[in-house]
This record gives C-alpha cells, sequence and structure tokens, in this order.
C-alpha cells in the first residue's frame, strides 16, 4: 500500500553501521539519514509502489525479518521502535554494501527486547539511475506503520495454526483463518502445497503474499515446501520470496514448552523419473537432512522440552507408497522413535486424518485436508509447559477431532 510519496528527491547522506549487517541509529528522524537535494534529473517513476504489504519472517525473542516487494529497484530501510514514533533505522547489508539490485526486500531486526511490542514502517527511495560514479534517486515511498511482538525469552505458552494443500487458492486463506475466531496465535504454519507450481513472480504475490497479508504485517508466517513446490520454471526463484531460520528449507525454533522440527520432504517420485529430467536429487538431499535431524535431537533444548513437534509435508504413514513416502520413512520415521517425539503433523494426502500412537508410530500422527471445500482443514495448536492441545476444524468450522497431549518430561 503506498501511504507517502515525498515530493522530492532525497539522497543519503550519512549512516552509522551498527551490529548484525543493520544499519542503526538511534533516536533520529529521517532527515537525519538524508538530505534533500534537487538535480536535473526526469520526473520519477509514477509506478513506483509497493507490489506487497510487509510480512513478518523468522520471529524470536529477540530478532524479526520484515520482507516486502516493490515495483522498482530501490534503496530500502525500515524505522521501528517502542513507540509509534519509531526512532532507530536498520537496513540490509552485506559485505559492507546496502541490497539495491533487488526488487525483493529484507531488513532483519536484531538485539530486540523479549516479549515486547515494537511498531514499524518500512521505506523505498526508487533508484532512477546506477552509474558507476553517480546514483540518482527518485521518490520515496512508506507503508503505514504496523507493529509486531517478540516472542517472551521464557515463554509459558505458544499457540499456532496451520494450514496446508491451498493449491493456488487464494480465498482458502481468510476463509480457513476466519475459523480462529480472533483467538490468540503467535504465528502461522503453511506445511507446503500452497501452489499447483511455480510460475512467476505474480503468482507467488496473489496467491501468498497479498492473502496472508490479513494477519502478516503483525503475525508471522512460516514456511516450508511441499512436493508441487519444487516444480515450475520458477520453482528455484521461490526461496527468494521468505526467510527460513538460517536461510535453510529445513530448521528448528523453540518457543516455550515446543521445540519444532520442520522437514523439506521434496519431491514424492523418483529422481530419476522422467518429468525432472535429470535436474533434483532429493534422495541426498533427504539424507543430508537426517544426519543433521540426529544432531538435533540430541540437543539439550530438544530433550528439555516439555513437547518434541515435526512439521513436514509428506507424512511417512497413513498415506501413499510412493518413493517420497518412503524414503521419509525409511530416513526419519527410527529417528523420531529413538528420540520419541510426541506430535507429527503433515498434509499431502488431501485426506485429513487424526491417528493415535499404533504400532506403526509411538506418537500422535495429524494429516490436513485440502484444497477443495469441504474437506479443507485449520490446525490449532496451542501448549503450555504441562499439556499440548491440537484441535482440526474443517471448512464449515466444524470441529473433526481434538488431541490432549500431557508432557512426558515434567521434572526436567
Amino acid at each position: 500500500m503506498k501511504e507517502q510519496k515525498n515530493s522530492r528527491r532525497q539522497f543519503i547522506s550519512k549512516s552509522i553501521v551498527g551490529l548484525s549487517g543493520s544499519i542503526l541509529a538511534s533516536g533520529l528522524p529521517l532527515s537525519s539519514f538524508a538530505e534533500n537535494k534537487i538535480t536535473a534529473v526526469d520526473e520519477a517513476d509514477s509506478s513506483h509502489d509497493f507490489l506487497t504489504k510487509p510480512y513478518l519472517q523468522a520471529p524470536s525473542s529477540d530478532s524479526i525479518t520484515i520482507m516486502w516487494i516493490t515495483k522498482q529497484l530501490s534503496l530500502n530501510w525500515v524505522e521501528y521502535g517502542e513507540t509509534e514514533k519509531l526512532g532507530t533505522k536498520a537496513q540490509q547489508c552485506s559485505h559492507g554494501m546496502m541490497n539495491t539490485n533487488s526488487k525483493i526486500n529484507k531488513v532483519t531486526l536484531t538485539n530486540l527486547k523479549p516479549g515486547t511490542r515494537y511498531y514499524y514502517k518500512v521505506f523505498s527511495k526508487q533508484i532512477l539511475d546506477f552509474q558507476p560514479y553517480k546514483i540518482t534517486f527518485g521518490d520515496i515511498i512508506n507503508s503505514e506503520i504496523n507493529h509486531f511482538e517478540t516472542f517472551p525469552e521464557k515463554a509459558t505458552n505458544i499457540s499456532w495454526l496451520v494450514l496446508n494443500d491451498i493449491h493456488d487458492r487464494p480465498e482458502s486463506f481468510s476463509q480457513l483463518i476466519d475459523l480462529n475466531q480472533n483467538k490468540p496465535f503467535d504465528f502461522v504454519f503453511l506445511n507446503g502445497d500452497m501452489f499447483n507450481y511455480q510460475t512467476d513472480e505474480n503468482q507467488i504475490i496473489e496467491n501468498l503474499l497479498t492473502p496472508c497479508n490479513i494477519f502478516s504485517s503483525k503475525k508471522p508466517f512460516m514456511f516450508v515446501r511441499g512436493n508441487h513446490e519444487t516444480r515450475g520454471k520458477f520453482s528455484r526463484n521461490l526461496l527468494d520470496y521468505y526467510h527460513n531460520y538460517d536461510n535453510k528449507e529445513y530448521y528448528t525454533f523453540q518457543t516455550g514448552p515446543v521445540y519444532a522440527i520442520v522437514l523439506d520432504t521434496g519431491e514424492d517420485k523418483k529422481d530419476s523419473h522422467p518429468v525432472y529430467g535429470g535436474t533434483v536429487n532429493y534422495d541426498s538431499y533427504r539424507e543430508e537432512q537426517a544426519a543433521w535431524l540426529e544432531k538435533q535431537m540430541n540437543t539439550k533444548a530438544f530433550k528439555k522440552a516439555s513437547f518434541r513437534v515435526v512439521m513436514m509435508h509428506i507424512p511417512h504413514y497413513h498415506s501413499d507408497e510412493e518413493h517420497g513416502t518412503t524414503e521419509c520413512r525409511r530416513l526419519f520415521g527410527p529417528l523420531f522413535e529413538k528420540h520419541k517425539i510426541d506430535l507429527f503433523v503433515a498434509g499431502h494426502t488431501h485426506e485429513y486424518g487424526m491417528f493415535e500412537p499404533n504400532t506403526d508410530h509411538s506418537y500422535h500422527f495429524v494429516i490436513g485436508g485440502g484444497p477443495e471445500t469441504g474437506i479443507r482443514t485449520l490446525i490449532r495448536i496451542e501448549a503450555n509447559s504441562k499439556i499440548l492441545k491440537l484441535q482440526m476444524l474443517n471448512d464449515s468450522g466444524k470441529e473433526i477431532g481434538v488431541f490432549t497431549l500431557n508432557s512426558k518430561r515434567k521434572n526436567l
């Protein structure tokens, strides 16, 4: 959304280098960072605008990442603070250079206070001409003021929503999120197959980022690829549009009583299948994740967590017997048993199901539905140090089932 366009071109005159690749300056207004100068250049391009609102990624107790997309190449920054006066500035900086060669903008705010509300606004100053010894800037546009809250350092509870298998039906985001009925949540987890296949940037904006704007400027979303996110000519570009922890497609995060592991299950067919034309190697990729997974499960944080939760797209049981399924079962299944996870959440089958522990798996096993009306689901998970509750609703709002788990590690 375009909130403001300055009447004349501005140039960045100085900056103060801060920690962790950000440019920080405390307590200074925007005028301290840019001087107004009139130069003999053409008027700024009137198409300079935001293609998305800012959206939040990779939340923690002391950091968060803010992303947005502009129509033109720009010099970009975030101003933020504990009040709507903001007062602190941060920019994306790598190897001493600000990001000016991409319309996809990403700024990570660091050294934040745990359990604190922060207000923020994003700015983009159009680059009209980029010469070796002279950069000509155009107008500055900015978003409205939004806010987010960092996780408490020792959170006592956590709650999140899970969507899966949307398959290029953007209206499903609001229809399913509305089923939550304004109950509080900390983030939304997108458990794969948001798309049928990857075509271009416009598809990502219209079918993911824009529909997520109903929450994503204030509450983050986390993402893991499904098998359909690996398909299409733009699939290699998709990774640029979101930011996971450690910039990986598989990752862990811990907040409060939950230690969560996210795995990227890759494709469901063999790497040698002719549809891939020899362009993929998911077998090695899953092997890599299995070695990494065991290391994570041997950490003190995992062992002491009240609840151990795994989320990934392809379920290794209650599914088909395709190559991706059986490889996930072979590589990940024994580790889930050995290290005693409590809850597993997947999608992929388009048939929702909730399965108690049995001879195949010793943990509660959940598969979300979708994508067609009547079989779509919203999963809500909330936990404190003693109890984790998972509730699944179908798209009419009817409760399909509930799992209530008691922590097995109360004395750790």
